[in-house]
This record gives structure tokens, C-alpha cells and sequence, in this order.
């Protein structure tokens, strides 16, 4: 059973299914969700997909970002990397900037109809048992309670994990004092700012910002400081304010719409309780700089599923599952939690200490090789099997 139809849990269905395995997947909405969230699938996620099937009907409807780029206000361009440097370690150099929402409508149109799915909506997992032959979820259903068994539960449901609640599982981390406001718009910044890339980062102490371009629309990220209130932050003239200060002379913008959000850095104490697991927003959260949410679920739900596969097939004995705990959360709170940090910091930095780092990096190929595989998540997945192996 997986508690959650967003792009982690369906990839997790989507690869047990592959492997032979039946999945009931409870999603507490009454339909797939439409919100403007996580766009930015990395070249390893879409390997990963590929082999599901999923990348090429994603790639046809996103935007493929080969290059990056950090600037200044004051210095303009730090410096631009091109994903084409590590061609030879993925099928996919480059980031897709596609909504995560495309992804669950393709997973789920593939998956609808094979046996072994089903998906039920408006089913809200409300409570969790277990013992050491499967697992007992309470549901919430149309005004009722029921009951459903199976032999392992996955909890994919998000940042406020009812599964994770009902385990006692603790969110260890803290939240960050400012919060991150996203304005989107169909301008087209390309036009405005000179060779700019489809994913620029603007470092700044007083009012960075993170300019992603997807198919149609550019979506600018900002931070909010803890004394701007969340109504005032919200307003049409608030995020007119914060649009003019990137192209001077240019102050009234056709804005789509505007989202303000708490960030967080947090990670389960555990993602493994006996039978029931934790994947993606429910095991951890970061801030989005980098894009490695969502791409991390990814990783967990491949990870995990692979693993349960062979247990479920007596391939492997359930011991091993221990091991997806092992590497999924030492690499999170080693290299995805550090990273995220590190890059709101250089973010927030006068750009002086930063742009002597990156024209290091770009000026030796073996340097950029290396950047290139961290800031892909290349890196984190090698990682990940060296903490699985153990001393």
C-alpha cells in the first residue's frame, strides 16, 4: 500500500507494478493535484524514468536546460556550466524543466487499468498498526472509517505525513526565519537580460533571487523576510515591488500567479519502522534551491522499490530492506541537506568570496566534472551506495 498519489508515490507504484509487485495506492484528494510545485527533474531522475517509460512523454512537454548560471546584480555573470561536461554519465545532460504534475498524469495514464494498480481518491490514511506479518491502515473515505491490510505500507504523503504521525517517526530539523516567495509570469526574461540561462541563480545580501524558465512561464523565487507579514507579501503591489529590482525600467508585470511558502530542513529519524517506510516529503524536506526534493523522492522511491521487489519475490531476505534507511537517509542528512544550505548561503552572500569559488571550479575541467556530478545528484547516488556497503 503507498499513502499518496504525488510524483513519489506514483513512481513507487510504477516500479513495483514493473517488478510484478500489487499496489493499492490511497491518495487523499479527490483527484491528481494541479499545484504549481517542484519543475525541475534532474539527468539521473530522468534515466530513472526512462526506464519506466515516463521521460519521454515528460521531455515532450517540458523545457530541457543543458546550462546554469550564477550572477550578481554587481558582476553579472559568476559563471555558466553546461551538463554536456558529464554526457558520458547519464542519457539525459541536462535539467527538464517540466511541472511535477505532468509527471503524476503520466504515471497514473499508464499505469490505470494494468492489474495489480489501483488507486483510490479521497482516501486519507488516517492511522497506521503493524506487527511482523503486514501492516493495518485506517482510512478516511467519503465521512467513514475503514480498514485495509497489506504486507508493507510506503508513506509518501507528503511534508505533514499522517503516516509518519501515526508511527511517531520525529521531523527532526528546524525552519527558516524568512520564507520564499515564487512569482510566476509568461515575460519573457530571455528577451530583457542578455545571455541569460533557463536557470539562473542571483546572489545578493539584501534581495536574492532564482529565475527558472518552464514552457510558457518564468518563475522568480525571492525571500521574505520574518518582518514582512504573509498578507502584505501576498499582495499584487508587494510582488511588483520585488519584479522591478531585476530589469531596470521594467516595474509592471503580467504575474500568473504567486505562491508564498515556510521553508524547512528536516529529516526523519528513521525512514524504516518494521513494515511501513518513508519516501520524499514525509522523510525529508529542504529548501528548494537545487531543486532536490522531489528529485530525491525519486531516488527514494527507486531505491526502496527495488528493494521491497525482491524481498516481496524472496530474492533477498527483508533484512536487506534495511538497507534503503542506511542509504537514502545518512546520504540525505550528509549531502542533500548540506547542499541545500550551502546554497542558500552563497545566495545570501555579497557574491565576492562566491565568484572567487565558481571561476575556480570553471577555469579546471576536472573541478567542473566533479560540480557537475554533485549538483546533477550524480554524485549523491554513488554516495548513497557507499553508505550502503558498509564499513
Amino acid at each position: 500500500m503507498i499513502a499518496g498519489a504525488g510524483p513519489v508515490g506514483l513512481t513507487a507504484a510504477a516500479n513495483l507494478v514493473r517488478n510484478g509487485v500489487p499496489v493499492t495506492v490511497l491518495e487523499a484528494g479527490s483527484d491528481l493535484s494541479t499545484e504549481s510545485r517542484a519543475s525541475t527533474f534532474h539527468p539521473p531522475t530522468l534515466d530513472m524514468l526512462d526506464a519506466l517509460g515516463a521521460a519521454k512523454p515528460l521531455i515532450a512537454h517540458g523545457l530541457t536546460a543543458p546550462k546554469f548560471q550564477y550572477r550578481t546584480m554587481r558582476h553579472g555573470v559568476l559563471a555558466q556550466f553546461d551538463f554536456g561536461a558529464i554526457a558520458d554519465a547519464t542519457a539525459h545532460p541536462y535539467r527538464l524543466q517540466c511541472e511535477q504534475s505532468r509527471l503524476t498524469r503520466i504515471l497514473y495514464e499508464q499505469l490505470n487499468g494494468q492489474p495489480g494498480f489501483q488507486l483510490a481518491f479521497n482516501s486519507a490514511v488516517e492511522q497506521v498498526g503493524q506487527d511482523e506479518n503486514g501492516v493495518t491502515i485506517t482510512i478516511e473515505r467519503d465521512g467513514k472509517t475503514e480498514t485495509q491490510t497489506g504486507r508493507y505500507l510506503i508513506g509518501a504523503d507528503g511534508a505533514r505525513s499522517d503516516v509518519r504521525r501515526s508511527l511517531g517517526i520525529d521531523f527532526e530539523g528546524f525552519t527558516w526565519p524568512d520564507r520564499f516567495l515564487v512569482i510566476s509570469t509568461p515575460f519573457d526574461f530571455c528577451r530583457a537580460i542578455e545571455g541569460l540561462a533557463p536557470v539562473s541563480y542571483v546572489a545578493d545580501p539584501q534581495r536574492w533571487r532564482f529565475l527558472l524558465q518552464i514552457p510558457g512561464l518564468w518563475r522568480v523565487m525571492f525571500p521574505v523576510s520574518p518582518d514582512e507579514n504573509d498578507e502584505a507579501a501576498l499582495t499584487p503591489a508587494f510582488a511588483q515591488s520585488l519584479m522591478a529590482t531585476i530589469v531596470p525600467g521594467l516595474s509592471d508585470y503580467e504575474i500568473a500567479h504567486t505562491t508564498l511558502y515556510r521553508v524547512h530542513q528536516r529529516v526523519a529519524k528513521t525512514m524504516r519502522l518494521g513494515r511501513s517506510f518513508l519516501i520524499g516529503d514525509a522523510a525529508h524536506i529542504n529548501n528548494p534551491l537545487g531543486g532536490m526534493g522531489m528529485n530525491g523522492g525519486i531516488h527514494d522511491a527507486i531505491n526502496l522499490t527495488t528493494r521491497l521487489a525482491d524481498a516481496w519475490h524472496g530474492r533477498s531476505p527483508d533484512s536487506e530492506l534495511d538497507l534503503f534507511d542506511r542509504e537514502r537517509r545518512l546520504v540525505t542528512l550528509e549531502y542533500i541537506q548540506q547542499y541545500t544550505i550551502q546554497n542558500k548561503r552563497n545566495l545570501e552572500s555579497d557574491g565576492i568570496a562566491f565568484k572567487a569559488t565558481l571561476e575556480a571550479i570553471a577555469a579546471d575541467p576536472q573541478r567542473t566534472r566533479d560540480y557537475l556530478m554533485r549538483v546533477s545528484m550524480i554524485a549523491s547516488l554513488a554516495r548513497a551506495r557507499e553508505l550502503g556497503a558498509g564499513p
